[in-house]
């Protein structure tokens, strides 16, 4: 049953995750929230992500969750500013993904919480 109920928490983590992706990939369409639609989308977006995660830190840590969460949301937005708006990150840059996204693997995978 305890493995149900952390399954459940992922899966509202990777909802958050999509939803924080949506929402801060799209931002900049908005034009400082000067137009309509993308608005409307970047805030109904954030609203269920941050649901999602809320219900998601009821089960997992909240350590574990948040540093999943940004991780992967800071590495899939840059992906996503690379492909949509050609926004290439430096060598620096790329180092810095590459040790956030080792560090949530060592959280997730040796992390203990007491």
């Amino acid at each position: 049953m305890k493995n149900i109920s952390l399954l459940s928490g992922y899966i509202y983590l990777i909802f958050a995750i999509v939803t924080g992706i949506a929402s801060n990939g799209f931002l900049k369409t908005t034009n400082g929230f000067t137009k309509l639609t993308p608005s409307i989308f970047c805030l109904i977006s954030i609203i269920i992500c941050l649901f999602c995660l809320s219900r998601a830190m009821t089960i997992i840590p909240v350590g574990f969750t948040y540093a999943t969460y940004g991780a992967l949301t800071i590495t899939a937005v840059t992906l996503f500013g690379i492909f949509k708006y050609n926004q290439i990150p430096n060598l620096f840059g790329i180092v810095g993904l590459i040790l956030i996204v080792a560090g949530v693997v060592l959280l997730n995978a040796f992390g203990k919480v007491k």
